[in-house]
């Protein structure tokens, strides 16, 4: 036979095995984006900043995905909704209960512990240190605090979040939490450490750049709501344009029928944002939002 596989030694038969095993790797590899013998994600973990910061992609700080609703009104439950995004070529489209500003707190907080581990490993947590980490009051946290974070950690964990953007090439659904851990099964009592996961998938949405750090300090400082939600969109540009009031209540997801309350509701932002040292200016003229930042 002329086949050089027969024809060839021993040792030479051992070494196109070889070159054929890597060859199939190697072609695994490219299609799934891992790693086949470590299963790791060669994305495999966040940016680094520093412990006064929180970041997040920018298309989500520009979106009503955390939204700015008072926190009285009844949360929706949304199915396949799209979520409103200022100024982006992105679509995203989210299906579970609404998400709000406080819970954009707790999954910055998250985020910024996993930016310690590989993406993909579980971020380890005390409830009662996570809570004090959400807090500028350093009073002892109370067990309704707690049962709050539990609460949104619920919500995070049962949503589904896809986002299409220009920049991927490509759509990218995750869950928010994936899954996480807080309860012995045989006890039924709460354990001493929580642990969470975060979707590696979250790595390619904030890439090398695209996304903001948040002053910590000032976000904590701020009234949770429309402040918080203009600190983060006002901090996704080094040089904030005019912004329209209508756009504005769009990309936060306020819900108010009242132009005028909204403008009211604005400028109370726009001094808060002013006494914790962000904006160095802000005005309302005509019907637009002027902000100068320090």
């Amino acid at each position: 036979m002329s086949s050089s596989f027969i024809s060839d030694p021993a040792s030479t038969r051992v070494d196109i095995l070889l070159a054929r095993i890597k060859h199939i790797e190697a072609k695994a590899k490219k299609r799934s984006g891992s790693d086949v013998l470590t299963n790791q994600p060669l994305a495999c973990r966040l940016p680094v900043w520093g412990d006064e910061l929180r970041c997040m992609p920018n298309e989500l700080l520009r979106s009503a995905l955390f939204n700015a609703k008072n926190r009285n009104q009844a949360r929706r439950y949304l199915e396949n909704a799209e979520i409103a995004v200022i100024g982006e070529s992105v679509r995203i489209v989210y299906t579970g209960k609404e998400l709000r500003q406080t819970d954009e707190l707790v999954w910055l907080q998250l985020v910024h512990l996993a930016r310690s581990v590989p993406l993909g490993s579980a971020v380890e947590f005390t409830a009662y240190s996570m809570v004090q980490s959400l807090r500028r009051s350093r009073s002892k946290p109370s067990q309704q605090h707690v049962e709050r974070l539990l609460d949104s950690l619920r919500r995070m964990q049962a949503s589904s979040l896809s986002i299409s953007c220009k920049r991927l090439g490509r759509t990218v659904s995750m869950s928010m939490i994936p899954k996480f851990e807080w309860e012995d099964i045989a006890t039924r009592t709460r354990l001493t450490k929580w642990r969470a996961w975060i979707a590696p998938e979250l790595a390619e949405l904030f890439g090398n750049v695209h996304f903001t750090q948040l002053e910590w300090a000032q976000r904590l400082a701020l009234s949770t709501g429309l402040a918080t939600w203009m600190h983060g969109y006002f901090s996704s540009h080094r040089d904030p344009y005019p912004v329209k009031l209508s756009t504005l209540q769009v990309g936060a997801g306020c819900s108010t029928d009242n132009p005028s309350k909204f403008r009211q509701l604005v400028a109370t932002a726009l001094g808060e944002l002013k006494r914790v040292g962000f904006l160095k200016h802000a005005e309302i003229r005509d019907g637009k939002v002027h902000v100068d930042r320090r």
